[in-house]
C-alpha cells in the first residue's frame, strides 16, 4: 500500500511538472464562469429550483445508468424536490469529448465518464491508465476516494469542472479476432482500439501493438469490418455492448484497471446554495457503494454473457507474464512518463 501511495504522489508531481498549464485542451478562459454573489444570492431564493443533467456513455442495461438512477434518487429526495435530475445515458449528450466541454460551457451539468477521457483536459487524471497500478478493487477504492484521489481531481477546477468520486469499472480484458493472446509477443502487430489516451497508447505500443484510437460510438462497427483486430475494456462493457457478437478471442489480462469518475460543472456547484451544493457532493460519494455492490453482483454475469457467446477465453495473469509485460514499457518506449512509471513498478514487483 505505501509503495502504490508513493507511486501515486511521485506521478502527479511528474505530470504537474511535464505538462504545466499550458497542455491543457480548454483554457480557463473558455470555462463557464461562476456564478456571482448576486446570482448566487438569486438564486438562493425560497421557492428556486434547478435541473441537473447527468449525463454517461454507458447503456440503458449498465451498472452505471443504475447508479446515475440512484443517484437522481439520491439527490431529488435530500433536497426535497429543489434540485430535478435528469439522466442522459449511451452519449445521448454527444461524445465524451463534447460532455466533457458541455460541462465547461454550464450545459451540462454532470458526467460519469472514464478518467482516461479527461487526458486532453488534465493529464493528472491520466496516472489511473497506469498497467498494473492496483493489485485489487479494495486497494482502488480505499486510495481514489480518499486524500490521494483528491489531489489527483485537484486540477479539474482549473477547466471549470469538479471531481466528486471515482466510480469503478472493473479490471480489463482484451479481445482479438486474429489469435489468442497467451503471452506478450501475441500482441506484436494487433490493431488495438484503445481510448484517444496517450499513456494508454503508448503502453500498447511498447507491446508492439498498433494502437488505434477509435470513438466508443464507433467500436462494435469497427471491430465488425475489422477496422480494428481487438480492443480492451472490463467485463461489463464487453458484455452490455456485444463485442463477444464480433470477438473470437477474449484474454483475461487485468492489465491495467478502468474507472470512471463523477464530475460537475464547477459553474453549476458554485451556483447553488450552499445547503444543495454539500447535497450534491454528499450524495455523489455516498452513491459509490451502491454502484460497487451492482458491480459485485453483476460483474460474474457479464462474464458468463460472454463465456456463453463461445468466444475463446484465455487466462494471462501470471507473474511472469506481467513482469514480461512491465519491463517491455520500461525497454521499449520513448514516452519519459511512460518509462518513469514502468521503472517504478518494476522495482514494486521485485519486492
Amino acid at each position: 500500500m505505501k509503495k502504490i501511495l508513493a507511486l501515486l504522489l511521485a506521478c502527479i508531481m511528474l505530470t504537474a511538472v511535464l505538462t504545466g498549464c499550458g497542455n491543457k485542451r480548454a483554457s480557463t478562459e473558455t470555462a463557464a464562469q461562476p456564478a456571482t454573489a448576486e446570482q448566487t444570492d438569486a438564486t438562493a431564493s425560497d421557492g428556486a429550483t434547478y435541473t441537473l443533467k447527468l449525463a454517461h456513455d454507458a447503456n440503458t442495461t449498465s451498472a452505471y445508468q443504475l447508479s446515475a438512477l440512484e443517484l437522481k434518487r439520491m439527490i431529488e429526495e435530500k433536497s426535497d424536490g429543489r434540485i430535478k435530475v435528469e439522466v442522459y445515458p449511451a452519449q445521448q449528450l454527444g461524445s465524451a469529448q463534447e460532455m466533457i466541454e458541455g460541462m465547461q460551457m454550464g450545459t451540462i451539468e454532470a458526467t460519469l465518464l472514464p478518467t482516461a477521457k479527461f487526458g486532453g483536459f488534465d493529464q493528472t487524471m491520466n496516472i489511473l491508465d497506469m498497467p498494473f497500478l492496483f493489485p485489487d478493487e479494495d486497494t482502488l477504492y480505499e486510495i481514489m476516494n480518499g486524500e490521494l484521489g483528491e489531489q489527483v481531481m485537484a486540477g479539474l477546477p482549473d477547466i471549470g469542472i469538479r471531481g466528486c468520486a471515482f466510480y469503478g469499472n472493473g479490471f480489463k480484458a482484451i479481445t482479438n479476432n486474429i489469435h489468442p493472446i497467451e503471452s506478450p509477443d501475441d500482441l506484436k502487430g494487433l490493431k488495438i482500439r484503445t481510448m484517444e489516451a496517450p499513456l494508454i497508447m503508448s503502453t500498447y505500443s511498447a507491446w508492439g501493438a498498433n494502437p488505434v484510437p477509435v470513438d466508443f460510438s464507433e467500436l462494435y462497427s469497427s471491430l465488425q469490418q475489422n477496422v480494428v483486430d481487438g480492443q480492451e475494456n472490463p467485463y461489463l462493457t464487453i458484455s452490455d455492448m456485444r463485442f463477444y457478437e464480433v470477438q473470437k478471442y477474449m484474454t483475461i489480462s487485468k492489465h491495467a484497471y478502468l474507472s470512471y469518475v463523477l464530475t460537475f460543472s464547477d459553474a453549476f456547484l458554485n451556483g447553488l446554495p450552499e445547503d444543495l451544493e454539500q447535497i450534491v457532493m454528499d450524495c455523489g460519494k455516498e452513491c459509490v457503494q451502491y454502484h460497487r455492490d451492482q458491480m459485485a453482483e453483476l460483474n460474474q454475469g457479464y462474464y458468463d454473457n460472454i463465456a456463453a457467446s463461445g468466444a475463446k477465453t484465455v487466462a494471462c495473469g501470471c507473474p511472469a507474464c506481467m513482469m514480461q509485460l512491465s519491463n517491455m514499457l520500461a525497454l521499449n518506449n520513448d514516452d519519459i512518463k511512460v518509462k518513469h512509471v514502468a521503472e517504478i513498478f518494476a522495482d514494486t514487483l521485485d519486492d
